[in-house]
């Protein structure tokens, strides 16, 4: 009997160590982030190319996915899912910088062919 108040001591502690545990913010700055990503590669033209139109497509549906999990209060896999999304999102700008990338130098390589041609 004398044991009972450290028992129910040790069960209130444990059970508020749990409850500390169970609880996820919602990942609202990853979700900001993946959105802004996302949108970055579209209007780098993301879509004109096939690649970067495909991982900005898987990034649309990975933020989809986290809004749902987030509206079922399972915030930590909905940070999991906007970490994919963001990376995502963020290969989608990188694929659509490189098209506007490499036809800036082909542009470039013609301008220097025309001088070399001109002289």
């Amino acid at each position: 009997m004398k044991n009972l108040p450290l028992l129910l001591s040790a069960g209130a502690l444990a059970a508020m160590v749990a409850a500390c545990g169970a609880s996820f913010p919602p990942p609202n700055e990853r979700l900001a982030n993946a959105e802004a990503a996302s949108r970055s590669a579209r209007e780098l033209g993301a879509d004109r190319n096939p690649q970067a139109a495909l991982h900005l497509k898987f990034a649309r549906e990975q933020i989809d996915q986290a809004k749902a999990l987030m509206a079922d209060n399972d915030n930590k896999r909905a940070d999991r899912v906007l970490q994919r999304a963001n990376a995502d999102a963020e290969l989608s700008v990188m694929l659509a910088k490189e098209v506007t990338a490499k036809a800036d130098a082909d542009k470039a390589q013609e301008r220097v062919k025309a001088l070399k041609g001109g002289r």
